[in-house]
C-alpha cells in the first residue's frame, strides 16, 4: 500500500486528506479502527522514540502520546506496591516488562495521558492489551500483536479501537520535508545516536553519576528527541515524571515539567493513597479530583456542594508546608533539556523538585553561572553538545 486516505486532517474542515511514501510502500497496516492525521503523527513519533529507548537501554519500551509530545515514556523495569497504587493496577495484576513500560508512561501525566496514542517498541502481548483495554486512549502501533492480545485491543470502542502494526525493518529516507503555507522546508533528518557516551562530559565539582542516572537521563533525552521545544524532561526509576513542552521560554519548560514532577511524588503521600472514593468514582474521574486536590484550588472537589459526589467522607487538605515537606525527600531526580540552559534560575528551580544530575548541550554564554548554579546544590551536571530541537 502506499498511500492511505484519510477522514481528514488536523480539522474536519482539512480536506483531503492522506498519508503516503514517494517511494516504496507504506510500513504501516491498520489492523483496526480509522487513524486520523493527528494519530499517525503521534503514532510515527511515538514508534521513533520507543525503537531508539529500547535500544539505547536493552529494555522494552512505551511512551503515551497527545498532541506530538509524549506526556510519558518508559522502559519494562518492575512496578513497587506503590507505584501499582498510584497507577490504579492490582497487587496480583500481571505485568509483563512491556506492560510494565506502558503502566509507567501513562502513569507519569495521568491528566495529560488521558486519550493517548500508545507506541511499543516490542509485540504487544496479552498482560500489555488488558492494561490497555481499560484506560481512554485513541490507538496503538506495535511492531505486532500476540493473537489473543488483538482481540482484546479489538473489542475497544465497540470494535472501533485503533490498532496499527509497523514493519521494524522500515528505515525512512535521510532527507526529510515538509510544506508550510506552500513553501518546502528540507533538512537532514535527526538521526543523531544518544548513548552514556553523551554524558562523558561533566563539568561540575560533584562528578559522581550512577548507572541508574545515566539510564534515567538517556529516557529524558531521548525523549525531548521526540516532543516539540522548547522542552526539558524530568525522569526517575525508568520513567519520565514532568515533560514541559512547547514553551518559548525555557524557565517555563523547567515550572511546568516541574510542577508535573512535583505531582507525580505527591500522589505518593499517605494522603493521597488514603483518599475515601465512593466506588462509582471512575479512574479519570479520580485522576482529576487528585490532580485538583493538590493544587492550590483544593477546595474545588472539598467544597460542601462538590465532596460528596467523591468521596465517602471530606478529605482534610493538604496543606503547602506539608506538600514541601514530603517532596524535600526527594534527591535522586534527573532532568534532561533539549538546549542549553541560558541561566542558573533553571537549575533552582529543578533542584525544589529533587534533581541532583542534569544533561544539557551547553554552549550558553552564561555556562559558567550554570555550573556555579549547580555546585551550589551539589548537582551532577554533563553537557552533551548535543541540541535536540523538534518541530
Amino acid at each position: 500500500m502506499r498511500e492511505l486516505e484519510l477522514k481528514y486532517g488536523c480539522n474536519p474542515a482539512q480536506k483531503p486528506a492522506r498519508i503516503f511514501c514517494e517511494d516504496g510502500e507504506l510500513p504501516i497496516t491498520v489492523l483496526n479502527g480509522r487513524p486520523g492525521y493527528i494519530n499517525f503523527l503521534d503514532a510515527l513519533n511515538g514508534w521513533q522514540l520507543v525503537s531508539e529507548l529500547r535500544e539505547a537501554t536493552g529494555l522494552p519500551a512505551a511512551t503515551s502520546f497527545k498532541h506530538v509530545s509524549p506526556a510519558g515514556a518508559a522502559v519494562g523495569l518492575p512496578l513497587s506496591p506503590l507505584l501499582r497504587q498510584i497507577y490504579f493496577i492490582d497487587a496480583d495484576q500481571p505485568l509483563s516488562p512491556l506492560a510494565a513500560a506502558y503502566a509507567r508512561a501513562r502513569g507519569a501525566d495521568r491528566m495529560s495521558a488521558f486519550g493517548d496514542w500508545i507506541s511499543l517498541s516490542d509485540i504487544c502481548d496479552v498482560e500489555t492489551a488488558r492494561l490497555i483495554s481499560r484506560e481512554v486512549s485513541d490507538g496503538v502501533i506495535a511492531p505486532g500483536y500476540q493473537p489473543e492480545a488483538l482481540e482484546i485491543l479489538k473489542a475497544k470502542r465497540q470494535g472501533n479501537y485503533n490498532i496499527v502494526a509497523i514493519d521494524p525493518a522500515y528505515r525512512p529516507a535521510k532527507i526529510e520535508r515538509k510544506q508550510v503555507f506552500g513553501i518546502t522546508f528540507e533538512q537532514g533528518r535527526n538521526e543523531a545516536k544518544i548513548d552514556v557516551s553523551l554524558l562523558e562530559n561533566i563539568v561540575t565539582q560533584n562528578r559522581e553519576m550512577p548507572a541508574a542516572a545515566k539510564r534515567d537521563l538517556l529516557i529524558s533525552l531521548i525523549a525531548l528527541k521526540y516532543t516539540q521545544s522548547n522542552s526539558v524532561c524530568y525522569a526517575k526509576d525508568g520513567q519520565t515524571i514532568g515533560v514541559g513542552a512547547g514553551q518559548q521560554s525555557r524557565i517555563h519548560c523547567t515550572r511546568l515539567a516541574g510542577g508535573k514532577a512535583d505531582l507525580w511524588h505527591l500522589r505518593q503521600h499517605p494522603a493521597v493513597l488514603a483518599l475515601p472514593f465512593r466506588d462509582d468514582v471512575k479512574r479519570p474521574d479520580r485522576d482529576n479530583a487528585i490532580d485538583v486536590y493538590l493544587s492550590e484550588d483544593w477546595d474545588d472537589v472539598l467544597h460542601a456542594n462538590v465532596w460528596p459526589r467523591l468521596f465517602n467522607e471530606r478529605p482534610e487538605p493538604l496543606l503547602r508546608e506539608e506538600k514541601q515537606a514530603w517532596l524535600s525527600q526527594y534527591q535522586d531526580v534527573c532532568l534532561g533539556s533539549d538546549a542549553f540552559f541560558p541561566f542558573g534560575d533553571n537549575i533552582e528551580r529543578a533542584a525544589k523538585s529533587g534533581v541532583r544530575y542534569v544533561a544539557q548541550p551547553g554552549g550558553s554564554i552564561r555556562d559558567e553561572q550554570v555550573i556555579e548554579t549547580c555546585d551550589r546544590f551539589g548537582i551532577v551536571m554533563a553537557m552533551t553538545g548535543l541540541r535536540l530541537f523538534h518541530h
